[in-house]
């Protein structure tokens, strides 16, 4: 009778254990698709607030559904098609709809005010603008001003290519933590 039973019981371990993977994959998909996602950091266009090869936390649904992009938001989203690149970049939002940008005299303008950035170590080189940003698209700038190529570059980001906006840095272990706004 045991022997009989054996090859059910096995057939219904590899049945359940094929569900449980599924269902993780499923979760898995369903987590990182549209809610949270981690990434590394491929380029140096953020430093020094995000090192090369550092890891971020990535999140997708809240600030979409609950919450608004903000200046000093770092974000990560697809380049417009002017940007020449199929990779996800990051960057941090300098102006909003209606915004007036300028850079002179190697300091960021945004409505005509200075814009505090600690952030910061390299002002940038040029000038830039004045422009206005328009509706439904953001400006956004590298922290590594003068290695990044950003809004200054390819122009206008489009709100609805932005994927998410990072929550804090995970890898190293000894950088843990929110980044500078």
């Amino acid at each position: 009778m045991k022997d009989s039973e054996s090859p059910k019981s096995t057939m219904r371990f590899v049945l359940e254990l094929i569900e449980i993977v599924l269902i993780a994959f499923a979760l898995s998909w369903v987590l990182r698709t549209y809610v949270i996602e981690a990434r590394k950091i491929p380029t140096g266009s953020m430093l020094p607030t995000i090192q090369l090869e550092d890891r971020v936390i990535v999140d997708k649904l809240f600030f979409k559904h609950f919450d608004h992009i903000s200046p000093g938001d770092i974000i990560v989203f697809h380049p417009p098609p002017s940007a020449h690149s199929t990779e996800d970049f990051i960057k941090r939002v300098v102006g909003l709809p209606g915004d007036k940008i300028e850079i002179r005299n190697h300091k960021t303008y945004v409505n005509g005010q200075p814009l505090y950035e600690p952030y910061v170590v390299d002002q940038s080189k040029n000038d830039f603008g004045p422009i206005v940003v328009p509706n439904n698209s953001v400006f956004v700038m590298g922290d590594n001003r003068n290695n990044s190529a950003d809004s200054r570059e390819w122009g206008f980001l489009p709100i609805e290519n932005i994927t998410g906006r990072t929550l804090f840095r995970y890898w190293p272990l000894n950088q843990i933590g929110a980044l500078a706004r």
